[in-house]
């Protein structure tokens, strides 16, 4: 169940264990993502070279981790990395969660996504509406990397998606929304001005990454990791000017985060 104390025991085993996060992401959201993970309690490593893929895998199997794939900046050697990579972890048994970021709005990522899918099925997809409706039907348009659907009108794709690969889906938005394609979760928690803030959503898929690492239970550790999200992304909305200082705070408030502000927060 999805309730204050099991996301709050999530955020202590995250702090008590340092997962290695494994991210082959963009170059526009590293510093972001790396940040976050720190500030939640993560051990975050960026590396994306074809050589170094497969053994870092291995090391995050050896002391505990997840590997995130983020489509954000594709290169053809990008590719051949990420496919390796989840092919490893698929083996040592390291959770995967799936970024398709931009799914729909070119051939290449949306093709590239679908091919990685059909060798590897990640533990986790997690995406926009449109990128979620994209990798279901191919003919369905993004705009550039933001969503032009509601998280609504995605979750038969969704459960749909997660039927095919054997996973679960995370839709973000203004209503999150998580599912195994039997059981459909949702958290409400979040602020408009989040969006203003390039990279929070790949800073979700590296957080999952996180929570995964450390909850067995996918379905779980989607939802927990939206909720933190959400939560951190009002707190710190609370304080700041704009949107350099939500990010700032952003950070802050990970850090800080207490059982309380979740019990008092979580919708």
């Amino acid at each position: 169940m999805a309730d204050a104390e099991n996301i709050w025991l999530d955020v202590q085993k995250i702090r008590e264990k340092a997962p290695l996060v494994h991210n082959i992401t963009n170059y526009v959201v590293m510093n972001t993502t790396a940040n976050a993970l720190l500030a939640i309690g993560a051990s975050p490593v960026m590396a994306h070279a074809i050589q170094e893929v497969e053994e870092m895998v291995r090391i995050a199997h050896t002391v505990g981790g997840a590997l995130v794939i983020n489509i954000g900046t594709l290169s053809e050697k990008w590719i051949d990395a990420m496919s390796l990579a989840m092919q490893t972890a698929k083996e040592q048994k390291v959770p995967i969660v799936f970024d398709p970021v931009g799914a729909g709005a070119t051939n290449l990522r949306t093709q590239t996504c679908v091919h990685l899918l059909a060798e590897t099925n990640p533990e986790i997809i997690r995406g926009n509406a449109s990128e979620i409706m994209a990798l279901l039907d191919s003919d369905v348009q993004t705009k550039g990397v933001d969503s032009s659907a509601s998280p609504e009108t995605a979750i038969y794709s969704a459960k749909a998606l997660a039927s095919f690969y054997r996973c679960v889906v995370c839709v973000s938005g203004v209503r999150d929304v998580i599912t195994d394609s039997h059981v459909v979760m949702t958290t409400r928690n979040g602020h408009p001005l989040m969006s203003r803030v390039t990279g929070l959503g790949c800073t979700a898929s590296a957080l999952i990454g996180a929570f995964v690492a450390v909850n067995p239970d996918p379905l779980l550790a989607a939802t927990h990791a939206m909720a933190v999200m959400g939560i951190a992304g009002e707190l710190a909305a609370e304080q700041a000017q704009g949107p350099g200082t939500l990010q700032l705070y952003f950070y802050d408030v990970l850090y800080n985060l207490d059982k309380q502000q979740i019990e008092k927060r979580l919708r």
